[in-house]
């Protein structure tokens, strides 16, 4: 197994002094930066439209986009969010009724394509579609805010979904983790098979937002 991989939560981040929480990210070598996309209605929250997406775009150097959409009909962002080469495009399987289309649209635009799932999804939903995506964003909270408690028998979900991806025969594909991936969680998720981890106020972004304290002390979790 490959060294797991970083995805910085731009919900956690100084949203007043951005631009400068992304250059400490980077200048840690934070591969991705998420953001949390909501409507409204899939989840109640609402953080930001397309144009923040685009603005985000426009600002990294080094990091690539990972774009988490929480809202229905997800198809109808992509072309506003400019959506392209080297971005993670997750939606979850709810959202729309063409998962499949869906799904190629994303490849189509370059970007690569995953699937979320919420806690309470059915693992089964994702056979058919597995040889469409690149990868499947685990929720091991319920979707909406940020500092949600975990929810009990994720990492044994985050094995599952790993034995469901050897099976059937990608072990190549991503698995990534959204939700409370802490300092003493983090162990548990990369050792369920966890590729890529979305950090948040409980690891990389705690207290003052020391990033180069806690990006590298975050590392050694996930080597």
């Amino acid at each position: 197994m490959t060294s797991g991989k970083i995805s910085a939560s731009l919900m956690c981040a100084d949203l007043l002094n951005l631009e400068r929480d992304i250059r400490r990210l980077e200048a840690q070598g934070v591969e991705y930066l998420h953001l949390d996309f909501m409507d409204g209605r899939f989840v109640p929250n609402i953080t930001f439209g397309t144009g923040f997406v685009r603005a985000c775009r426009a600002a990294v150097r080094t990091m690539r986009l990972d774009i988490h959409i929480m809202g229905y009909r997800p198809e109808q962002y992509f072309a506003p969010m400019e959506l392209g080469a080297g971005d993670l495009l997750s939606f979850h399987i709810e959202a729309c009724e063409n998962q499949p289309e869906v799904l190629r649209q994303i490849r189509a635009a370059g970007a690569k394509p995953l699937l979320a799932i919420s806690p309470d999804t059915p693992l089964e939903r994702l056979k058919p579609l597995l040889p469409l995506c690149d990868g499947v964003l685990v929720m091991t909270v319920y979707p909406g805010d940020s500092g949600r408690p975990l929810v009990p028998g994720s990492f044994e979900r985050l094995a599952a979904v790993r034995d469901l991806l050897n099976a059937d025969g990608r072990p190549d594909l991503l698995l990534e983790v959204d939700g409370c991936v802490s300092w003493a969680n983090t162990p548990h998720m990369r050792a369920a098979g966890t590729d890529l981890f979305v950090t948040g106020t409980s690891s990389v972004f705690e207290g003052e937002r020391n990033y180069e304290v806690t990006v590298p002390r975050f590392r050694t979790l996930i080597q």
